[in-house]
């Protein structure tokens, strides 16, 4: 069960991410960019709101930069048939790279950039939950065994497909073009540190 709903998410999410692009134009895209980053600065301040934005544009160069396809400045000086080649293939790679659809792709990954970037500023503060959920979670697994209490493995199914649900539908958010109030960014990461807590609890373990 638990591997059934892990796949069919996992392709609801992917092909939600590619179709995104195609109906979401990147002026769109960037609007709603504007509109959360106005709602960060009134929240933490303008300082907070440039600090996120500035490593939302270091994360989109690093992957700019991790990219495998050449770049025109790289490339040896070229003569005759080469230069021909060279003209027609940069046709191609315009067509491909250089149309409405990678321009939304790029808006987006800059949108989920600056989302990521507020999911870290969270950390600090979620980490602990995290821990105590999971903490919490194992000693109740441990008391249950040592009562000889029958674990349910259809409530540790459930959480756990309920936590990957959750991870995907994280990372829609992330990447759709709604815009989302700062403070929402934490509740994803919170719901899935309690589901941790939960399934660790129902995880058969024998004394």
């Amino acid at each position: 069960m638990i591997r059934g709903v892990s796949i069919v998410s996992l392709l609801a999410v992917l092909s939600l991410v590619l179709y995104v692009p195609a109906i979401h134009g990147p002026a769109d895209i960037l609007q709603v960019l504007r509109q959360e980053h106005g709602r960060t600065a009134a929240l933490w301040g303008e300082e907070r709101a440039g600090r996120q934005l500035d490593q939302a544009l270091r994360l989109q160069t690093g992957a700019a930069d991790a990219s495998p396809l050449p770049r025109a400045v790289a490339a040896p000086p070229q003569t005759g048939v080469d230069r021909a080649v060279a003209t027609e293939m940069g046709v191609v790679t315009q067509r491909l790279f250089a149309n409405r659809y990678m321009r939304s792709v790029d808006a987006i990954l800059l949108l989920a950039s600056y989302r990521l970037a507020g999911l870290w500023a969270w950390l600090p503060w979620l980490l602990p939950v995290a821990l105590a959920a999971t903490a919490d979670g194992a000693l109740r697994r441990q008391i249950k065994a040592r009562e000889f209490l029958h674990h349910d493995p259809e409530l540790f199914a459930l959480w756990c497909c309920l936590l990957i649900l959750l991870g995907c539908a994280t990372v829609v958010a992330l990447v759709l073009p709604v815009a989302l109030h700062p403070l929402a960014l934490a509740l994803a990461p919170l719901a899935m540190a309690l589901l941790t807590g939960l399934a660790v609890a129902s995880f058969h373990r024998r004394a």
